[in-house]
């Protein structure tokens, strides 16, 4: 598998480094000025951005703290050194340590690591839902001419919020009755395939033991109050750091609908992150958006989108290898026991799976 990954790797470095050439070659790239801009970005407003992104960390360690309530009271702050870990782990080495931040929690509450897999699962809806209901908010309420295309972005603002109350619906109906939700997923797709069937169905029980935390409306009520603050807080560093690269007049450009369209467009980039050369991936996309929709040039977007990767992504880095180090963590060792958890996890199902045969 590490052998695939590499050669992987390699194929793509080699892509990108040809594609840099090419590019170079077809639209020269001045460097001097793409040095320039970092010297008259505006770096107060990277601060409060940094500031801004570093705050949302302390709501996502309340967060998850708040949904093992039921089963392990902890304070607040008390698995914060999971969370940074575990984002210094996605950055450094991918999505394949995703699983890094559920491990790490179980390791700390003494938890089944099963369990905080579906608090995961929780959290990134709370995630997902929040940032969709900002998102097809901004599209649907952005005065006119602030948005190229404003019917396309309009569409994408009522889909967006189709979505997001769709979701929250199945979340409902999971959480009130979840045994129903499986069974009926199991047989609508097991006349498909019996065994689509039973791992929808193991799924969606699965997620139901993540939401059985959530045990009052106030829970519920407070979680998502957290996702949304936690989610403005992250919304607002994306207008600090483009704010910091665009002056003058320009400015006035900065609204909070193309905003979100880059944080969105980022967020997108960063579903398949492969171990650094992911950090170009996400830079070139960030860059694409912030020179077609701020209408910079490709120097200026290309500082602003290399400063944005630093202030949302790798920002926590520093932090979190310190802080690994001062609890005895190894990154790349965590990534490996995680992942085999995961794995061992759902070879625990397949033989339930393989009975429904």
């Amino acid at each position: 598998m590490k052998k695939k990954q590499l050669v992987l790797g390699l194929v793509v470095l080699v892509a990108l480094v040809a594609l840099g050439i090419y590019a170079q070659y077809k639209h020269p790239f001045h460097w001097h000025i793409f040095v320039e801009q970092f010297k008259l970005a505006d770096w107060r407003r990277i601060a409060v951005a940094v500031a801004c992104i570093y705050l949302a960390y302390i709501f996502r360690a309340a967060r998850w703290a708040l949904l093992i309530k039921p089963n392990k009271k902890v304070g607040p702050f008390f698995l914060l050194g999971t969370q940074v870990i575990g984002f210094t782990a996605v950055a450094l080495i991918g999505r394949i340590a995703d699983l890094v931040r559920p491990y790490l929690v179980a390791k700390k509450t003494g938890l089944p690591v099963s369990t905080q897999i579906a608090v995961y699962i929780v959290e990134r809806l709370f995630d997902a839902g929040s940032m969709g209901l900002f998102f097809s908010s901004a599209m649907l309420l952005a005065p006119a001419g602030t948005l190229p295309h404003p019917e396309l972005f309009k569409k994408f603002g009522y889909w967006g919020l189709a979505g997001t109350i769709a979701g929250a619906l199945f979340l409902v109906a999971v959480r009130m009755a979840g045994g129903v939700v499986a069974s009926f997923f199991e047989g609508t797709l097991g006349v498909v395939s019996k065994r689509l069937g039973h791992a929808a169905g193991a799924k969606i029980c699965s997620f139901r033991t993540g939401l059985n935390t959530l045990r009052t409306p106030a829970d519920f009520a407070l979680t998502l109050g957290m996702s949304l603050v936690m989610w403005a807080l992250i919304t607002l560093a994306y207008v600090e750091g483009t704010e910091a690269f665009v002056s003058g007049p320009q400015r006035a450009s900065v609204t909070l609908g193309k905003c979100l369209v880059l944080m969105v467009g980022g967020g997108v980039a960063s579903i398949v992150q492969l171990p650094v050369l992911g950090w170009f991936t996400q830079i070139a996309a960030l860059e694409e958006i912030l020179r077609n929709l701020f209408s910079l040039s490709p120097e200026t977007a290309t500082a602003g989108a290399a400063t944005m990767l630093l202030i949302t992504f790798l920002g926590i880095v520093p932090v979190g290898l310190i802080w690994a180090r001062f609890e005895h963590v190894s990154l790349r060792k965590v990534a490996e026991e995680s992942e085999h958890a995961g794995e061992q996890l759902a070879a625990d199902d397949a033989p339930d799976q393989n009975a429904a045969l």
